[in-house]
């Protein structure tokens, strides 16, 4: 379009500039020089929101939903009416259909209440046999769903929903993922058997699963050849270690991929009253137990007493759902 006009003393000068302005712009956009950007909201904005879509994911990719998350927990049948009723009761209630608890004995009144409860052939003794064989159990399980991340977690661990899917929507869609808190201040050294009798000295970063950990599904799937069906339980007589090391072993070791360190994760290895009020609503996991003979949990006030909820899970729970029914109204 040209735009024409001509000179009258009738047309004012602010007139006169505005005609000119137009004309620019129209001839810098026909030579492509300018450019204009429709920001279109993205395909996860549109569906309905929920806690399970907390925030914009990394380099503008959708955000990591519960639905996307198998959350694993391991227990034993000697801490079904303690450890884990306490879990059941507090954050598992808030992602029942996305948990699923790894045990060796059959609970009828868990199942009863909706809960996942994947009862394995492990022994329930706590040995290196015995873990590598549940950890075997949730990766087959993991690897059997249409879930993108494998998160796990023992019996005395909280874990946050919230914080835990921010943590993992900042991780890029093309990266291999795994995140957690290492128990030691150094690589763990190890001996992998060799054939015909013989070791070789290894050394490799692990994440401690007192802590909790999560691996994408990219980086699962590499680890099938030491990891899937009895493999990983093999994988463990290697290096004679037990769960949560071999899964370090794989990553870093057979895969060359490095730990990522999170400081987000918390085991009772610990001293956890480190952590401020404000610190601790932001963290991932947490736990309690027994730290220098003393109980180690969140030094966290109000809500229940140190004698009524002496993990101080239920108070942390009532901070984060004030509504839930058994909290009290203060």
């Amino acid at each position: 379009m040209l735009v024409r006009w001509k000179p009258s003393r009738a047309v004012p000068v602010a007139a006169l500039a505005l005609l000119f302005i137009i004309a620019f712009v129209h001839s810098r956009l026909r030579n492509g020089k300018v450019s204009a950007r429709v920001d279109k909201p993205s395909s996860s904005s549109s569906s309905s929101s929920s806690s399970s879509s907390a925030v914009t994911g990394a380099r503008g990719q959708r955000s990591v939903r519960l639905e996307d998350v198998f959350i694993a927990v391991k227990t034993t049948r000697h801490f079904h009416r303690n450890r884990l009723a306490l879990l059941l009761d507090t954050w598992i209630s808030k992602t029942k259909e996305h948990t699923y608890i790894f045990t060796d004995s059959t609970d009828k009144e868990i199942r009863s209440r909706g809960f996942n409860i994947i009862v394995t052939s492990c022994s329930p003794e706590h040995t290196r046999e015995a873990l590598s064989c549940k950890m075997a159990a949730e990766y087959n399980h993991f690897m059997a769903s249409d879930k993108q991340w494998l998160c796990h977690v023992d019996d005395d661990n909280y874990l946050n929903p919230g914080a835990l899917l921010s943590l993992l929507s900042e991780f890029s869609l093309d990266r291999d993922v795994y995140v957690g808190k290492p128990s030691l201040d150094r690589p763990i050294k190890a001996q992998e058997q060799l054939p015909n009798n013989k070791t070789r000295d290894v050394q490799f970063w692990f994440a401690t699963g007192g802590a909790g950990f999560c691996l994408n599904r990219k980086l699962a799937e590499k680890m099938a050849p030491w990891a899937s069906g009895s493999r990983l339980e093999h994988t463990s007589d290697v290096i004679r270690l037990p769960d949560d090391c071999v899964i370090g072993f794989i990553v870093e070791r057979r895969l060359g991929v490095s730990m990522i360190h999170s400081d987000l994760f918390h085991s009772h290895l610990e001293n956890l009253l480190l952590l401020t009020p404000a610190q601790i609503f932001k963290q991932v996991t947490l736990s309690y137990g027994l730290f220098e003979n003393k109980m180690n949990s969140v030094g966290l006030k109000g809500g229940f007493s140190k004698e009524e909820d002496p993990s101080r899970f239920k108070t942390l729970h009532c901070f984060l759902y004030p509504l839930t029914s058994w909290c009290p109204r203060t």
